[in-house]
């Protein structure tokens, strides 16, 4: 099916190009006075409520975005991916983390064989492995129950995970399952992040768990020995089988390293890294923390909206929609960015994930020009000549609002993400209120979005008295898309969806845009570079190597670096942390 032929070589992305522009004429002050629009630009499924009426189009541009998807072959693509078809053809493997929370009577298949029972295997596993652990049956070294957990992994290893242990860390039910235990994570390299990972830890009570599928990653294996060493110091090299396990497909240097490979949990290829959080990376150190049965409330979760995505028709699909309106907004208003804001507190972590799942994509930019923020080529190894991609940060409210909403509502147009909860993880009521705490928290998530939408005008100002010389600058544009997704409540399960929507409106993304949104080869050049700096470090402070090879910043640099810092490293024996 691959076609050099760009996306913007079509009819309907030449008639979305005209059709934008008399978009542009209209105010969304006036298209959301249209309330037959507004009803048809609400999309329910399984109790939650996506609303798409404040961005910047008509019925007219919804059905133009659904012909472009016709032309991109989205259905064909979705049909792709879940057959198990080599998608990624840069890497020449299959996108399959549909299969990670898939029933365990479903097939899908990869390369002619049924995935789902080597994931359950790997599920029952895991189960079994943390209901071990959790009921005291296996034990450390020293004869105690291992009740605190580091994982140790980088990128999706560790972003996915943190916002899913984060989301659930006041979750009613998941609090009662971690009482008493504790789950850390050591991503950076950085000995400040070893030293805060493991800061009022036992080494007698602490199980290390270390997220690599090659068991090669630079960063990891480097913390990951760092931790054994100060697991061997305090207890014995032997106590690193007792307290260490493995999340790798590389058995070989799984035990190698020390650890048994009986306790290594495997992955697979079709599984990218910033897909993996409902894989072993995951799932392992959050059942650890929570149990099982909670993780699997997550896991049933993505996978309602897995089938919603791949079953129903574009109208009524969320993640479509959701794909769709980026493309609109990135590629035909050139909106370079989108605010992913959270009304609650819990999903602090979601926007860092989010922004990691698109970031691995735009590190690289070969072609395009610096508004593009998206991958240099298609998947064809074409040059896009339109901007692909965005650049997603966010904040929960109503703390960004203290942060950046200056910029949304008087600076940069910004389309904005607005997710919502109807019952709070911790409801709060204060006697003599006006309102309940999330009732507060909920009127600005119902605010922000209109006064985005209508903005304020000179003429009110005016009727308002406001002093001539203060009027430009209280005034509001308005018509600043964004769109408003209404949770039912934040438990597993709903964890589970909003994390499924998002992954499936990245794909939807690059299926439109032509781009390969599941490899990353941008984030390969650097690592490239260190390793030479690494090597050239090494030889420096061991043997007085001279520094060679590098340009004349890099080599004043390196040698600023070596002549002011130590050349003798710290004693892992005295790893535990002076704070």
């Amino acid at each position: 099916m691959a076609s050099p032929t760009l996306i913007s070589d079509t009819e309907p992305w030449k008639e979305l190009k005209a059709h934008m522009e008399e978009i542009k004429k209209t105010h969304l002050r006036n298209l959301m006075s249209d309330s037959a629009r507004c009803q048809s630009m609400m999309v329910e499924f399984d109790g939650m409520l996506l609303d798409y009426s404040r961005q910047n189009a008509t019925l007219e541009t919804v059905d133009k975005l659904y012909k472009l998807a016709e032309a991109a072959h989205l259905k064909e693509k979705i049909n792709r991916m879940y057959n198990g078809e080599h998608i990624n053809s840069t890497e020449n493997r299959s996108v399959l983390h549909v299969a990670l929370r898939a029933p365990r009577d479903t097939v899908i298949n990869s390369d002619g064989k049924n995935v789902v029972p080597e994931v359950w295997k790997v599920l029952d596993k895991i189960q079994e492995f943390s209901e071990r652990i959790r009921s005291g049956s296996w034990i450390g070294a020293t004869g105690k129950a291992l009740t605190d957990v580091v994982a140790v992994g980088i990128g999706g290893s560790f972003l996915g995970p943190l916002f899913v242990h984060t989301a659930l860390q006041t979750d009613p039910e998941a609090v009662e399952c971690a009482r008493g235990r504790q789950l850390r994570f050591l991503a950076n390299v950085d000995p400040i992040d070893v030293a805060r990972s493991i800061t009022g830890l036992n080494p007698e009570t602490t199980l290390v768990v270390v997220v690599s599928k090659t068991f090669t990653t630079a960063e990891t294996m480097l913390n990951a020995r760092t931790l054994r060493e100060w697991i061997s110091s305090a207890l014995g090299p032997s106590a690193v089988a007792k307290h260490m396990v493995a999340v790798s497909t590389n058995l070989v240097l799984v035990e190698k390293f020390g650890i048994d490979p009986n306790n290594a949990f495997a992955f697979w290829d079709w599984v990218g890294g910033r897909y993996s959080v409902c894989s072993a990376v995951g799932v392992l150190p959050l059942s650890l923390q929570y149990g099982f049965s909670v993780v699997e409330k997550f896991l049933k979760g993505a996978s309602s909206i897995d089938q919603h995505f791949y079953t129903a028709p574009f109208e009524k699909n969320i993640p479509v929609l959701l794909g769709l309106l980026s493309v609109w907004n990135v590629s035909f208003f050139g909106y370079p960015a989108r605010a992913i804001l959270p009304y609650s507190q819990a999903l602090e972590k979601f926007a860092p994930h989010i922004q990691q799942a698109i970031l691995l994509e735009i590190l690289y930019l070969p072609f395009v020009s610096m508004e593009s923020n998206g991958k240099g080529v298609s998947i064809d190894g074409v040059p896009l000549p339109f901007e692909a991609g965005e650049i997603d940060f966010g904040e929960p409210g109503t703390n960004g609002q203290h942060s950046f909403y200056q910029l949304i509502h008087q600076g940069r147009v910004i389309p904005c993400d607005f997710i919502g909860i109807v019952k709070s993880q911790q409801p709060v009521y204060l006697k003599g209120e006006v309102v309940s705490n999330h009732d507060e928290l909920m009127s600005n998530f119902f605010a922000q979005p209109d006064a985005l939408a209508y903005g304020k005008t000179p003429e009110q100002l005016q009727k308002e008295n406001v002093s001539p010389h203060l009027i430009p600058h209280k005034t509001f544009s308005g018509n600043r898309p964004s769109l408003s997704l209404l949770l039912p409540s934040l438990n597993a399960y709903n964890i589970g969806q909003l994390l499924a929507i998002y992954e499936h409106r990245i794909a939807v993304e690059g299926f439109i845009w032509g781009i390969n949104s599941f490899d990353q080869w941008g984030v390969e050049l650097g690592k490239s570079l260190a390793t030479q700096v690494r090597k050239q470090l090494h030889g420096s402070r061991t043997k007085g190597e001279p520094i060679e090879g590098f340009n004349f910043s890099t080599k004043t640099l390196l040698t600023r670096y070596l002549e002011a810092s130590s050349d003798i490293p710290a004693d892992p024996s005295t790893l535990l942390p002076r704070i």
